[in-house]
């Protein structure tokens, strides 16, 4: 039964992980701006999940809006002589195609295969970690959209709201629902408390120091606290712990190899994402 859940976990995670580099490149944007609604190529993206990859010829041309200014067109060229003897056409090229060849596919956005595997790592350490309790499902469920907040944040320093907000009322209405459940073991009282004291503490941060903590960290923490308080408040605090210590040594690791100075922005969101998982594993191999 155990080995069963895990498996049906990694194969969710698998599944949603494919669909999210789409996602993730849309909302990759500075603030302010508009949703990506194309490629690089200038092709129109269908839909919000999916392979981040466009097929040959998607779309069509370049809109015009994107399209450089045609250059005036040059002198016809002489017409050219007859093909003679021992002269044959290309194989496989038709005649006057210039050796121009249509749009091949490119991707876009993150790798779809590494966002897979980690997505159903993640999904699958969370179904070893909770067993068959009703917490477990409400993890599995959410864990792919943590992973599309730490992809965004990576890409561009930003944890957006309509990710961020809702991300953590359904995890406290899923919670809610699990503890009506039996065999769940955490509680939805604690994890309340625990979403307003980490989004508290956050905030407070925030407060002090708005260059070195953004506010979608706020935001994320909410439903990071909710998850974490599920089980405690030992777990709270680890996992809370664990989300500075990740960042700290990540820190750190720039300023050895020279790639920032004490006080060089990084993502904070995906060392946040990363300490709440571990704490939510702890809790579950403990409970």
């Amino acid at each position: 039964m155990g080995l069963a859940l895990i498996i049906l976990a990694a194969g969710y995670g698998a599944a949603g992980g494919l669909l999210l580099p789409r996602a993730a490149y849309r909302l990759s944007v500075e603030p302010e701006r508009p949703w990506r609604d194309r490629c690089p190529e200038g092709h129109p993206l269908p839909g919000w999940v999916g392979l981040a990859r466009c097929p040959a010829g998607a779309g069509g041309p370049v809109p015009a809006r994107r399209a450089l200014p045609e250059p005036a067109p040059p002198p016809l060229p002489e017409p050219a002589p007859p093909p003679g003897p021992g002269t044959a056409p290309v194989p496989g090229r038709p005649a006057g195609s210039g050796g121009t060849s249509p749009a091949r596919p490119h991707p876009y956005g993150p790798s779809s295969a590494r966002t897979a595997a980690l997505t159903g790592g993640v999904c699958a350490a969370l179904a070893a970690a909770c067993g068959p309790r009703p917490e477990a499902a409400v993890f599995v469920v959410l864990a792919p959209a943590l992973v599309l907040l730490g992809l965004v944040d990576l890409a561009v320093h930003r944890l957006p709201d309509p990710l961020t907000l809702p991300l953590a009322a359904l995890t406290a209405a899923l919670l809610g629902g699990a503890a009506l459940l039996p065999g769940a073991a955490g509680s939805w009282r604690l994890a309340l408390l625990g979403g307003l004291a980490l989004g508290g503490a956050y905030l407070v941060l925030f407060l002090i120091n708005p260059a070195g903590m953004g506010f979608g960290d706020v935001k994320l923490a909410l439903s990071l606290g909710v998850a974490l308080g599920w089980y405690g408040w030992g777990v709270w605090f680890a996992g809370t712990f664990l989300g500075f210590l990740y960042g700290a040594v990540y820190g750190l690791a720039l300023v050895l190899r020279r790639r920032g100075g004490p006080g060089a922005a990084f993502a904070f969101g995906p060392f946040m994402t990363a300490g709440a998982l571990t704490g939510m594993l702890l809790g579950g191999f403990g409970a």
